[in-house]
């Protein structure tokens, strides 16, 4: 049986280095177009009635059009040529980077410049807001204590939503000096132990009328002994209230909310969930963002700064972990998150 012999590879020679090698002899005056144009042709001849024809430069050495001599010089001079304008092109392209990169560091610097002024102006703002509050507050603790005069019933009622949108108020205070806060530096951490049954039992019964007032029903699911846990239980506190607050806010009246402790050989997860309104999946990506809220109309239906889910986040990440989010739109959300059970070596020093 025949086999076909594989096809020969050409030979490796310096005019496989070299582009054009026709136009660059007749642009030296070594040959002329027409000389060019008949060795093409004298080429195309060949390479129809043999298996290898010979390069073109080679060809013009056998017709006599050129001597060997000057076609290898001429090779080495291209060849020169080309290496040296691959060579200023990488020297202008490096130059180009360099700039480039300059450039964004100057915008990095500006944009580090400009998140720390405006975390500075929220810092200072927060603080000024903070001292009035504080008189308003004590005026309202004297008036609904009875040590300014006994006030009618209509006059309580009042006070008391005055009081309401004080505590409202005061949070989202609050919160702008922790985001502040966490601008500027690390976020401070009290590494102590944590009875997460107790605190959150604790941040259920804090926000448990809020619940009520939106016909909801909250429930802690937990094991009756939780391991310990080591974090910041102020900090903490804090993202299981927000958790809480944005399951309130985002589920209709009837909806039900629940707090649920995971123990494990190396953690105690969190799972806050509620079967409220979802959240689209092509919006996931948004919800960790500072001043972001996905309603961001002007009639939005869903108060806030939208800064509770950035801040929770910034909080749990400072203990090592993050914030896990699964939600099905129309159907409720499932935030959680794992704290450790022992301290690293370097944090019980």
């Amino acid at each position: 049986m025949n086999q076909t012999a594989p096809p020969r590879k050409p030979a490796l020679t310096p005019e496989i280095l070299v582009p054009r090698l026709g136009d660059y002899l007749v642009e030296r005056g070594l040959i002329t177009t027409e000389q060019l144009q008949a060795a093409l042709q004298h080429q195309a001849v060949l390479r129809k009635t043999q298996e290898e024809a010979p390069r073109l430069g080679e060809l013009l050495v056998e017709l006599g059009i050129i001597t060997r001599a000057e076609l290898e010089e001429a090779i080495t001079e291209h060849v020169l040529q080309l290496r040296n304008a691959l060579q200023e092109t990488n020297r202008q392209l490096e130059q180009r980077v360099r700039e480039r990169t300059a450039e964004l560091e100057k915008a990095l610097e500006k944009l580090a410049e400009l998140s720390q002024l405006k975390a500075n102006f929220i810092a200072n703002i927060s603080h000024e807001l903070r001292t009035p509050l504080t008189h308003v507050r004590g005026y309202q603790d004297l008036l609904l204590s009875g040590d300014l005069g006994e006030l009618n019933p209509d006059q309580m009622n009042a006070l008391r939503t005055m009081q309401r949108s004080t505590d409202r108020l005061e949070r989202l205070i609050e919160d702008l000096i922790l985001f502040a806060t966490s601008e500027r530096t690390q976020l401070p951490i009290q590494w102590l132990p944590l009875d997460l049954r107790a605190l959150s039992s604790e941040i259920i019964a804090q926000i448990q009328t809020k619940a009520r007032d939106h016909q909801h029903e909250i429930r802690l699911i937990s094991p009756a002994e939780v391991p310990v846990v080591y974090g910041d239980q102020e900090k903490i506190g804090w993202v299981i209230y927000q958790l809480l607050d944005n399951a309130i806010k985002f589920t209709p009246p009837g909806g039900k909310i629940s707090v649920e402790l995971i123990p494990d050989d190396l953690h105690v997860t969190v799972r806050v969930s509620d079967t409220g309104i979802g959240i689209p999946p092509n919006r996931m990506s948004e919800l960790f963002e500072p001043f972001h809220q996905l309603d961001n109309s002007p009639t939005r239906k869903y108060g806030g700064t939208g800064l509770g889910l950035s801040l929770a986040q910034k909080i749990i990440e400072a203990h090592d972990s993050s914030i896990q989010v699964l939600s099905e739109l129309g159907r409720g959300s499932r935030f959680s998150f794992a704290l450790k059970r022992k301290l690293a070596p370097f944090k019980e020093a």
